[in-house]
């Protein structure tokens, strides 16, 4: 059976654009299966993140009640809380929970030095389910920056970096404490409860 000359030709170009369109596909594609990764995991933190933000106001209520002078630190947690509901970018996220743990830190270093607090269960079973809400938080941190590390070494790789560009796949920011949550938080009671000795 005799072919067609010019079908030789069509056939080469038809395999040329096959082998390099498929690898471009299927990069394509990986990236947006990462970039949806470092969704969800933001969105795992994003979850832990707002579980803490309310169980932060049973705290601060039962703490209150026994440490009605500490009104500094419930109103700075307040505040920090407002803050992050109101943040909408990855970023914002990030420095509105660095606050609340700044806030939140203190408030725990109030109920570390005073027996009363960690008398009372209602303040124990909260600071307990807080304690695991932290470790939830932390352990979705480390998903979330594992999954935008993986995605941004993806974007930057040859040949993907080509297409990120091409579509716009942008880098992703990882989420970092501030400096200043590195440092332990000082808190100065003058009040009439009694610190532990």
């Amino acid at each position: 059976m005799n072919r067609p000359r010019w079908l030789i030709p069509i056939a080469v170009v038809v395999g040329v654009i096959l082998i390099i369109v498929l690898p471009l596909v299927g990069a394509y594609n990986g990236l947006v299966g990462q970039e949806a990764t470092v969704d969800q995991s933001f969105a795992d933190l994003d979850s832990q993140l707002q579980r803490r933000n309310d169980l932060i106001p049973n705290l601060v209520s039962a703490v209150r009640g026994a440490l009605n002078q500490e009104q500094a630190v419930f109103g700075e947690i307040a505040r920090a809380r407002t803050q992050y509901a109101g943040a909408n970018t990855i970023q914002e996220k990030a420095d509105a929970s660095q606050q609340v743990e700044g806030a939140l830190a203190r408030l725990l270093a109030i109920f570390e030095n005073y027996p009363q607090l960690r008398s009372n269960e209602n303040i124990r079973d909260l600071q307990v389910q807080l304690e695991g809400t932290e470790n939830r938080v932390n352990q979705s941190r480390r998903d979330y920056n594992g999954a935008v590390t993986t995605y941004n070494v993806k974007i930057r790789q040859f040949p993907r970096s080509v297409i990120a560009g091409a579509f716009g796949f942008d880098r992703k920011p990882l989420f970092e404490a501030a400096t200043e949550a590195r440092e332990p938080p000082s808190v100065d009671l003058e009040s009439g409860l009694t610190p532990e000795p």
